[in-house]
């Protein structure tokens, strides 16, 4: 049996490798056009700011060492132009020499990958423009950091290599601006969990210019949709495109997109020809629809299903649910699953809830607070999505969660995961465990919730009540409009404040000592609605709504 795979990075190198473990008399070739093979893709940033010195260490293996250890026929510089299905061949370029040759095939394996999309307009091949997708663009980004010494730099796109790139410009000494189109960085977050990962970036110098896009750049100057923005260099990472012309022309099936469409064991709609990586259309996990899901982990997974079943394996991928994460400085921020804009495309009615939590015991020092919301399916219960984001614990907690869904959890049974705990490394009530306690709450019908989109509805005629029960130390550094002030401690004692029969709207710093506000009130007759998240949430987003970031260019 003869296989060629095309893509020597992600879900071809793990074919491949995967494929020889199978099989040991196999004839496995790998094309792969550029240079490197089973590079690093995710730590390239890290390269551009120091993080990572020795640019070895982003190639996990050489062609050589491949070669040595799989018996691999690697050919790198070499570039698959053309498939012929019927006599299931491959015209090969050898980009050393312009030569080409055709190579025969039994089993073909696609992993092209994508590639960043270019906007179209006015000096996008300025010499100061960038993209970063491999490791040549990486040594041009370097050389021209060495070379030019930049002081200023404009990331457009905030998304994840957005995020990451504006971070290591920023520890190599340049000041970085965000320029996004949307409303909020990270598409995979919701605004109101962003709203921290904004602060958070302004408070380490890095500008974001939101609702905002780049319309032209001449020489230092871009022109924007709103206003204009002097920067020596120009990151462009804007997303990406699956590259399937390849396929597209030997008349594999695409979608509107341009993804190749597989089954589950990964085949495409020619016999003997099989697809992986970002290349391809995958299925949400979630919601069981086409989606088009770019991430590292599951391009390996989808490597390894195509190679069993090539081997003869049964073997299927179930879909991707896109759990990701990203450092941000030294923040961490996660997320699986479907968010409220995704929950909402599906037709999902969903139920959300907040929590702020220390990572581990708060009596061991060190200890830092996470912000977390979870969603879930009204009807069936089943948790559907979560984002995290916070400082310390960040990835252990998502890690939870993503399995979870995986595993078709509730979001009530989260309360009964028995998870590891000590001091050092979480509480005896874990934050998983928490999101659990909350929801049931919720569910059971034991609190009822409002949130910070709706503060602004709630009347001020005096037909409810509007209540904060923080400390006078807390509101002292800001209150939302229309709320009076009986702090927690005090509550019982001052129950003869709190007109009968209105319903009653509580909030404190985070949620939870309002919850024990609105059982002490619940037990006392009153019908009380508790502020999901708290002070903390509504003021990071209220204010982090308040001001168009652009205003303060010319």
């Amino acid at each position: 049996m003869k296989t060629i795979i095309i893509g020597g990075v992600a879900g071809g190198a793990s074919a491949a490798a995967r494929l020889r473990r199978l099989d040991e008399g196999a004839e496995i070739i790998l094309l792969e056009r550029g240079e490197h093979i089973s590079f690093a893709n995710c730590g390239l940033p890290y390269y551009i700011g120091g993080s990572i010195a020795d640019r070895r260490q982003l190639t996990l293996q050489t062609p050589e060492s491949f070669r040595a250890r799989f018996r691999v026929d690697v050919r790198v510089l070499s570039e698959a132009i053309r498939i012929q299905p019927e006599s299931r061949t491959v015209t090969v370029r050898d980009l050393r020499t312009g030569a080409l040759y055709a190579e025969s095939y039994d089993t073909l394996l696609l992993s092209p990958g994508a590639e960043p999309v270019l906007p179209d307009i006015e000096g996008i091949d300025s010499k100061n423009v960038f993209t970063l997708r491999n490791i040549p663009d990486t040594l041009r980004i370097k050389s021209f950091l060495e070379r030019e010494h930049p002081r200023t730099a404009a990331v457009v796109g905030g998304g994840y290599i957005g995020v990451e790139m504006a971070e290591n410009l920023t520890e190599a000494g340049l000041e970085v601006s965000i320029v996004e189109l949307s409303d909020h960085l990270i598409a995979p977050l919701d605004f109101d969990m962003a709203a921290d990962v904004h602060r958070y970036l302004k408070s380490r110098g890095v500008r974001l210019l939101l609702n905002n896009g780049l319309k032209a750049v001449r020489g230092r100057e871009l022109q924007l949709e709103h206003g204009e923005l002097e920067a020596d260099l120009v990151i462009l990472s804007v997303g990406v495109r699956p590259e399937t012309a390849l396929a597209r022309d030997c008349g594999i099936a695409l979608n509107s997109r341009g993804s190749i469409l597989v089954n589950s064991r990964m085949q495409t709609s020619l016999p003997g020809i099989y697809a992986v990586g970002d290349a391809v259309e995958v299925q949400n996990f979630v919601t069981k629809a086409p989606a088009f899901l770019p991430l590292a982990g599951p391009a390996n997974k989808q490597g390894r299903i195509a190679a069993d079943n090539i081997a003869g394996i049964p073997s299927e991928y179930a879909g991707t649910q896109g759990s990701s994460i990203l450092k941000v400085f030294n923040m961490t921020v996660a997320a699986t699953g479907l968010n409220e804009k995704s929950a909402a495309a599906a037709g999902i009615d969903c139920g959300k809830t907040y929590l702020y939590s220390a990572s581990h015991a708060g009596y061991y020092p060190g200890g830092t607070n996470m912000s977390v919301k979870a969603l879930w399916d009204k009807q069936t219960l089943r948790l559907i999505g979560a984002q995290i984001t916070g400082f310390d614990g960040v990835d252990k907690r998502m890690d939870v969660l993503a399995s979870a869904i995986r595993f078709g959890a509730k979001v009530t049974d989260l309360a009964e995961l028995e998870l590891c705990y000590a001091p050092p490394f979480g509480s005896a009530k874990d934050p998983v465990n928490m999101l659990g306690f909350v929801a049931e709450n919720v569910v059971s019908g034991k609190v009822k919730q409002f949130f910070w989109h709706d503060v602004e509805a709630l009347p001020r005629d005096g037909s409810v009540t509007l209540l904060d029960v923080r400390t006078d130390a807390e509101r002292a550094n800001g209150w939302i409009e229309g709320f009076s002030h009986i702090p927690l401690d005090s509550l019982r004692e001052r129950l003869e404040e709190i007109p009968r029969g209105k319903p009653v709207y509580v909030h404190c710093h985070s949620g939870l000592r309002s919850y024990i506000a609105c059982r002490i009130l619940a037990g006392n007759g009153y019908d009380c609605y508790n502020l999901a998240g708290g002070w903390r949430l509504y003021e990071a987003v209220v204010n982090e709504r308040a001001v168009p970031e652009y205003s303060c260019l010319k």
